[in-house]
């Protein structure tokens, strides 16, 4: 089965940085695109940013354009979301998923995953 195993959450003031990894296996990596979502508490999980398995084209939600990197390391199977300006809107639990890149309308989608990490929580102080 799949399985997506995320780390590197943690405590960061504003304005800091952090490195979250997804650990993959169990599938193919490169038939399969692997995104990055969050959900804070009260709120519907939105996509962050999503790898293409196809070319490796990278997506990212308008709130973290600039800020966020994506990057995909196939020799381990893993797949990083490197944020950097960190701002307190940011905390959430951050999810890795298995699928493929939904994008449209500036949204990335949830429609295009169909497993789930189990996720690593964010937190931003002001």
């Amino acid at each position: 089965e799949v399985q997506l195993v995320e780390s590197g959450g943690g405590l960061v003031q504003a304005g800091g940085s952090l490195r979250l990894s997804c650990a993959a296996s169990g599938f193919t990596f490169d038939d399969y695109s692997i995104g990055w979502f969050r959900q804070a508490p009260g709120k519907e999980r939105e996509g962050v940013s999503c790898i293409s398995s196809t070319d490796g084209s990278t997506y990212y939600a308008d709130s973290v354009k600039g800020r966020f990197s994506i990057s995909s390391n196939n020799a381990n199977n893993t797949v990083y979301l490197q944020m950097n300006t960190l701002k307190p809107e940011d905390t959430a639990v951050y999810y890795c998923g298995h699928g493929f890149c939904v994008v449209g309308g500036g949204i990335i989608s949830t429609y295009g995953i169909d497993a789930w990490g189990k996720g690593t929580l964010v937190t931003v102080s002001s």
